[in-house]
């Protein structure tokens, strides 16, 4: 197998490239942003710059990003586009800076929206040129990115601008380009489409003769370009040279027929054309094909174009085909094609009466209509209108090879697409893994097209969104596998040894050489299957490591995957290796193959399964594992043995690696979702169109769904009835009672409901609905019944303030339906998903929710706020593995309910028998619940209703309320609860008191029912089980989790009725989708009533490690962000409460009017500046230090030893100021970055009590979701402005701070990209140096804004200020030292009892000492160096008095601090972290 050539990386120009180059003096003269005088519009510079930066540079990317970059489209290009100044460079131009707007990822239609009138003519000159001639005007290479162009505008069809051009190419008029006798064959099959074809005809006669001769181009187009795509195709010769224009441009068309035949708009019309053409035949039998290097990736792309062709949908309805229906089509197209040959082909007779099973494999289709004769396949091939008739006496001019396979292909048997998943190997082999095609390189630059799936706005069927879903899941993990592949075995350093077999020169911790590998078992096969049921073997290593690391692989456990690798090295010992060459030939790896690992054999060679007992202890070295192997995979490898001769893969393997659990769950899902392929999956109807991205996608909003509910009861969601009339602006508020003093909450409200489906949205005269009925609410306040006389039986209460679009959300998800709430930063989602989850649990008691969630930090957050509202803890169950963070002492997982079970069973059975015994009834009632339940039934329920007849209102005179507490049966029980129990101030009132007692009594039996099952089911497995399916209400989980465990969770009947999703914008598509899916459908039907996502997709998405399935794939979207394009309705959050109203300016602009909640004006914390420092946000300007900026030791790790120190300076200027080390957090946006700021806390504060450290050093993609009071963020990048782009990222840097955000960056860069320009012309507004004010001390009272009373002082640059800091550390250090011996020389009486008094010698010690150290304190090189060597242990000291006094400590943090003054000696060590990763890659 050749290995692959590495890719290139593409370097982004520096921000002095940028400025030397001609095009920036040129965008400084005509368009760029910050230059107020600019030349007028000149055609001849769009046309030199064409010339000269693209097409002279054969369109690099680097130019065309700097122009891009510069905002060449937006303010030159398009501004001034007109028909007047239309030229082919202009066109090509306009096409460069949109491909390379797709391949950054940023938006690329909005400036057309702006100005959208000359869009039209434009796209129709795209058109005409995408026809010309290749050696015409056009050459090849533009008509690729013509190509490229067209198929960014058919995949953005949510925009209606491109929509609206678009629809006239593959809408029905296109079946003009079919050969007349296929369209009247495609109008006989639908009656209805003749009638639309008819009107069609009658329009385009009434058509001025221009304008229709226009419409016919534009209909014919897609047609013509495929005969221009076969002209150039077949001028490809088979073993010559051939430019490598002509294989891009076949590739990129092939790109674009996979996208127009994979969404359902496109493909409706356009498949029938396709066929017509004949396109794939001519593909396969072309010269492309066969040339091994540069035909490899257009041959996948064909086989992913044929397999979308013949998919399994009917193209006109969008409908699903079943097995049944795809057979029935290919017994029809035999039928039909025997049929012919009976009637017309005398030579056929043969194969007219055979049965179909016997004809239609390849083999038999070619044994029949090999011998003829070419004319006679092509009267075949036209009897069935796949070609023209061909005319008497005439010779066909297609060549008999084109149609015998034209013949052949298109009646042989197909194998179903379920078929061949189930047959697939689910792990990854060496072919898979080192295709660049499929599997790209992390250097992927975004300019080559993939023979990769991509996630767009639409899918065509459950079944094609789950299977690309699967084929890019499977790739994104084998990418990671690669990576621990080539990182393990280029440890364990293979050489070939002197006799021609391996030697390993290195070890590693994740890979064993094996010792002896065998196949011990290989199952029979399932009856209709061809690959075994199971195929076990096993595989012996000698584990003579170090312990731990023996400990890890003894610890492997069941269903953990492994790796078995096959390396035969060429290279002799002790040969280098060079992480920059191909992995492959360097350490000559011939086979990998995944296995799963049953578990370890003990002595006598029997499997030590998982349990509670401990694991026996094996003796020796030696450890042999069973393992499971893909039985698909065992099936391929053995047909390939027995038929081709090859070498059996399994007698070869040397090497078993292993990977970390976290990453190794890549098996189960994918066998999640294979499973979820081969069951019915029942979606609920009223969101099947909306998943596929079809129909009106506001048809599973709540207005428009049919079980909408009237009355909801609100329970503790409102304070007042001030609170309910101002979150509903607009309504007419209707309150039941008139009495103030009753109109307190809970509140039932009950809307007016319009049907949804049946009464049109608007009235007759087009006026819409608004009637003073349909604004009418009706309130009607109720009362909560007493639950007893304990403080405990108090319910939990509310005290959120919501606001009204808060109040919409979580109305919105109370009623059934699709609700999503988009929740900027700061506005409160988890409040108002616990409510909604509250709400939904007090409403529908006997319904339960699921709650999923990305990360396990997001669960715990929701469930500590749900624990503090009303809802019963028994209803509460968390799954996965992220119970054991909970900040609570309580249990939420499985086993910790079933304990919680058992202890209240205890509990409540210990109330039993003190109730048993306060009504004086004898035996053992409290025994178990069984005995509990008669007792309830024979005494209690007795007493209770003898009690009711006694005292119940009998409609006779007022009725006593002494009575009620004089025959209550329960004092006795009562006697430890608040007293008097009765108020004795009315009947009704005690009344109430004495049924809240009884409800209270009846509780606890109601509970130990409940707990009944626990008495009879005896293990621990068991019973957790019967919670899960029976008793809990409201079930958390992580996706991931859903993903691994659904098919235990169906197998064990798990139901629930209400999903709630919150940070849905950063799941997957598919961890999204599974979560809809764990339960089985009753009678066909989803009970799924309601789904809720709360997210926020102007955030981070998803985490994708490899940038092509990132980029190209658009894996990074999640379902969430789809729906928002696709037009879903959306609940906007628009009142933020965490930052500053200035802080909040920086990333409001990218929300719907998002606003500040009163409290961020009013607060004193908000109103209040920030101490020591003279504005509240701040961009400050880093320039190169000792001429560096950002530097890259290894891909994406980033680095900026200016930028780091910069930032650890002010966070040790704030601290020395008094401000808390833990209110300040550092962020980045790479990875390199903070490890080498981590390493300079390490260095300069990291144990000085004086300072202390950060309360986190992190990355900006990591601290999404999380917040702190100051936030110090450094941008690093000095060249290129790199992923910050995604404005996305921006959005998550800007909104963690709630109080400061001081930014360190290279402005220069960041200021001229046109994405962030409405954060950085804020933020450029101010002064672009720091400004202190180093006499304020921290708190201040000076208020935000105000000037300071104290000097302020400017910091021009990162020296200066760590010199300030090093001069302000030591001031402190003498004032704090001189107090300290002030209050040594105090007479003895006034040192307090048991504190030791230093003698005279220590003293003088200490003074000579300190003086020392001052007098060496002169920052220079040589101190630097020499104080990193000094060991800096320091008492963990708080009060600043005792700090001063161990002065051996202090010296060494003194001479730390002296290192910020001259960081360069940090910088050799700080560059290369220590605890950097292996392989770096960018920060995701």
């Amino acid at each position: 197998m050749a290995a692959p050539a590495q890719p290139k990386k593409i370097v982004a120009p520096t921000v002095s490239q940028i400025n030397a180059e001609f095009v920036t003096q040129l965008a400084c003269k005509y368009w760029a942003p910050h230059i107020k005088k600019k030349s007028p519009f000149d055609i001849k510079v769009i046309e030199e710059i064409y010339e000269k930066e693209i097409v002279k540079s054969r369109f690099a990317i680097r130019k065309i990003m700097l122009l891009e970059f510069s905002q060449y489209l937006e303010n030159y290009l398009w501004m001034n586009y007109s028909p007047e100044v239309s030229s082919k460079a202009y066109l090509m131009s306009i096409c460069c800076m949109v491909n390379e707007k797709f391949r950054e990822n940023v938006p690329a239609w909005e400036t057309f929206k702006k100005k959208p009138d000359h869009f039209p003519f434009f796209f129709k000159r795209i058109l005409k040129a995408a026809l010309a001639e290749t050696d015409g005007e056009f050459s090849l290479h533009e008509q690729t990115v013509l190509l490229l162009f067209l198929d960014h505008c058919f995949n953005s069809l949510e925009v209606d601008l491109i929509r609206s051009q678009v629809q006239q190419l593959i809408s029905l008029p296109m079946w003009m380009g079919l050969q007349p006798a296929r369209l009247e064959l495609e109008l006989k099959k639908t009656p209805k489409l003749r009638k639309f074809w008819n009107l069609i005809k009658k329009n385009d006669e009434k058509m001025d003769p221009e304008a229709r001769e226009q419409a016919y181009q534009e209909r014919r187009f897609l047609s013509q370009l495929i005969q221009k795509f076969i002209s150039v195709l077949k001028s490809i010769p088979l073993s010559e040279p051939v430019t490598m224009d002509k294989v891009h441009y076949c590739e990129r068309f092939i790109e674009l027929m996979i996208d127009l035949e994979a969404l359902l708009p496109t493909r409706r019309w356009f498949n029938t054309i396709l066929d017509d053409s004949h396109l794939l035949v001519h593909c396969y039998l072309s010269s492309l094909v066969h040339r091994e290097e540069d035909g490899h990736l257009f041959s996948q792309l064909l086989d992913m174009l044929k397999f979308y062709t013949g998919f399994e949908i009917n193209d006109q309805t969008g409908n699903a085909l079943t097995e049944n229906e795809m057979t029935t089509i290919h017994y029809d197209r035999i039928t039909s094609l025997q049929r012919a040959a009976f009637a017309h082909f005398p030579e056929l007779y043969d194969f007219a009466l055979s049965n179909v099973a016997e004809v239609d494999a390849r083999d038999s289709l070619v044994k029949f209509f090999g011998p003829l004769s070419s004319n006679t396949l092509h009267q075949v091939a036209s009897y069935l209108c796949l070609l023209p008739t061909l005319p008497k006496n005439e010779d066909t001019t297609f060549d008999k090879e084109f149609l015998l396979e034209l013949l052949v292909s298109r009646h042989e048997r197909r194998i179903s697409q379920i078929q061949q998943l189930n047959q697939m190997p689910l792990y990854p082999t060496e072919k898979i893994i080192w295709d660049e095609n499929i599997v790209p390189t992390e250097y992927y630059s975004g300019e080559g097209c993939l023979a990769l799936p991509k996630l767009n706005l639409q899918f065509l069927t459950l079944h094609d969104y789950l299977l690309r879903n699967f084929n890019l899941f499977r790739l994104e993990s084998t990418y990671e596998i690669r990576q621990d592949i080539e990182d393990s075995v280029s440890r364990m350093k293979p050489w070939q040894s002197e006799y021609g077999g391996v030697v390993f020169g290195g070890w590693a911790r994740m890979a064993q050489p094996i010792v002896a590998f065998t196949v011990v078992e290989v199952a029979k096969p399932n009856i209709g299957e061809n690959w075994p049921t199971r195929v076990r073997a096993d595989v012996t290593i000698n584990l003579n490591v170090r312990d731990h690391i023996k400990d890890e692989w003894e610890g492997l456990r069941k269903h953990d995957v492994c790796f078995l690798i096959t390396v035969r090295p060429t290279k002799p010992y002790g040969t280098k290796f060079d992480r920059r060459r191909p992995f492959i030939e360097q350490v000559g790896l011939v086979y990998v193959r995944g296995c799963e690992i049953q578990g370890m054999l003990d002595d006598k060679g029997r499997v030590i399964e998982d349990g509670p007992e401990p694991r026996p202890n094996l003796r020796g070295e030696s450890r042999t594992f069973r393992v499971f192997l893909d039985p698909n995979q065992y099936q391929q490898d053995m047909t390939n043995t027995i038929q081709n001769g090859a070498e059996d893969v399994y007698d070869t393997f040397n090497v078993i690696m292993r990977r970390k659990p976290k990453e190794n769950n890549f098996k189960a899902v994918l066998e999640t979702i294979r499973n979820l392929m081969n069951t019915d999956c029942v979606v609920p109807d009223w969101l099947h169109d909306i998943i596929l991205g079809y129909g009106d996608p506001s048809s599973a909003h709540y207005s428009k769904m049919p079980n909408q509910i009237a009355t909801l009861d609100f329970n503790d969601t409102f304070l007042s009835i001030e609170h309910l009339k101002a979150s509903f602006p607009g309504h007419n508020v209707k309150v039941t009672v008139n009495d103030p003093a009753l109109q307190i909450p809970p509140f039932r409200i009950t809307f007016p409901v319009r049907s949804g489906k049946g009464k049109k949205r608007k009235d007759a005269d087009g006026e819409e609905d608004d009637t003073e009925e349909a604004k009418t609410l009706i309130v009607e306040p109720h009362v909560i019944p007493n639950r007893g006389p304990y403080p405990y039986n108090q319910p939990k209460r509310n005290t959120i303030q919501f606001t009204h679009t808060q109040i919409e959300a979580i109305r919105a998800g109370m009623q059934p339906g699709l609700t999503m709430v988009v929740g900027p930063p700061g506005t409160g989602k988890t409040d108002v998903a616990v409510q909604i989850i509250s709400n939904i649990y007090h409403n529908f008691p006997e319904q339960r929710t699921l709650i999923v969630t990305h990360s396990n930090q997001a669960l715990n957050q929701l469930f500590e706020k749900i624990m503090a509202l009303d809802i019963d803890e028994r209803h509460l169950l968390r799954l996965g593995h992220g119970e054991e963070e909970l900040e609570t002492e309580k249990d939420f997982s499985r086993y910790g309910r079933v304990n919680y079970v058992l202890a209240r069973r205890i509990e409540l059975l210990e109330e039993v028998k003190r109730l048993q015994k306060s009504l004086g009834v004898p035996g053992d009632a409290s025994y178990t619940c069984e005995t509990a339940g008669y007792f309830f039934l024979y005494q209690v329920m007795s007493r209770w209703e003898e009690y009711m007849s006694r005292v119940k209102n009998t409609g006779s005179a007022s009725p006593d309320a002494a009575e009620v507490a004089t025959f209550f049966p329960f004092h006795e029980y009562f006697a430890n609860a608040p007293q008097p129990i009765f108020k004795g101030r009315s009947y009704e009132e005690d009344m109430e008191i004495a049924e809240g007692c009884f409800r209270h009594i009846k509780k606890i039996f109601t509970q130990l029912e409940e707990f009944r099952a626990s008495e009879l089911l005896r293990s621990g497995l068991d019973r957790s089980k019967y919670l899960l399916v029976k008793e809990a209400k409201i079930i958390a989980m992580t996706c991931t989790h859903a993903a691994l465990k659904r098919h235990d969770l169906v197998k064990l009947g798990f139901k629930y009725d209400n999903i709630l999703m919150e940070e849905a914008a950063q799941i997957l598509e598919i961890e999204t989708f599974i979560p809809l899916l764990l339960q089985n459908p009753q009678d066909g039907f989803s009970r799924l009533k309601r789904w809720i996502m709360i997210g926020d997709h102007h955030q981070l998405p998803p985490v994708i490690k490899n940038m092509a399935f990132q980029k190209y794939s658009n894996m990074e979207q999640s379902l969430f962000t789809r729906f928002v394009r696709v037009g879903v309705p959306t609940v906007d959050l628009d009142a933020q409460g965490r930052a500053r109203a200035s802080l909040c300016n920086l990333y409001n602009w990218r929300y719907k009017n998002l606003g500040n909640l009163p409290h961020v004006q009013l607060l004193p914390e908000f109103s209040t500046a920030n101490a020591g420092l003279l504005y509240d946000f701040q961009l400050i300007n880093v320039e190169d230090f000792q001429g560096v900026g950002e530097s890259e030791p290894n891909p994406y790790f980033y680095q900026n030893l200016g930028e780091a120190e910069y930032v650890v300076a002010l966070f040790m200027y704030m601290c020395l100021l008094g401000y808390p080390a833990d209110k300040i957090s550092i962020l980045t946006t790479y990875n390199g970055q903070k490890h080498l700021i981590r390493d300079i806390i390490n260095r300069r504060c990291g144990n000085n009590p004086l300072i202390g450290r950060p309360n986190k050093v992190t990355t900006v993609d990591r601290f999404q979701g999380q917040q702190n009071d100051y936030i110090l963020l450094s941008l690093v990048r000095t060249r290129a402005v790199g992923h910050l782009r995604d404005v996305r990222r921006l959005v998550v840097a800007m909104s963690r701070a709630r109080l400061g955000l001081y930014i360190f960056a290279r402005v220069s860069l960041f200021q001229n990209c046109f994405e962030l320009t409405p954060a950085f012309s804020q933020l450029t507004a101010r002064p672009l140096h720091l400004h202190i004010i180093p006499t304020e001390p921290f708190p201040t009272s000076r208020k935000n804004g105000e000037r300071p009373p104290h000097e302020v002082q400017v910091i021009k640059n990162m020296p200066q200020m760590a010199n300030f800091v090093y001069n302000m550390y030591m001031h402190l250090i003498q004032t704090t030292h001189h107090y300290h011996q002030t209050f040594l020389q105090l007479p003895p009486a006034m040192v307090e009892e048991g504190e030791e008094v230093q003698s005279q010698e220590t003293e003088m010690e200490a003074e000579e000492e300190t003086g020392s150290v001052q007098a060496n304190l002169t920052p220079s090189p040589t101190d630097a160096s020499l104080s990193q060597e000094t060991p800096t242990s320091q008492p963990d000291c708080s009060n600043q008095t005792e700090a001063a006094s161990s002065h051996t400590e202090d010296t060494s943090a003194l001479c730390d601090i002296t290192t910020a003054a001259e960081p360069v000696s940090a910088a050799a060590e700080a560059a290369t972290p220590q605890d950097g990763p292996s392989v770096p890659a960018e920060t995701k």
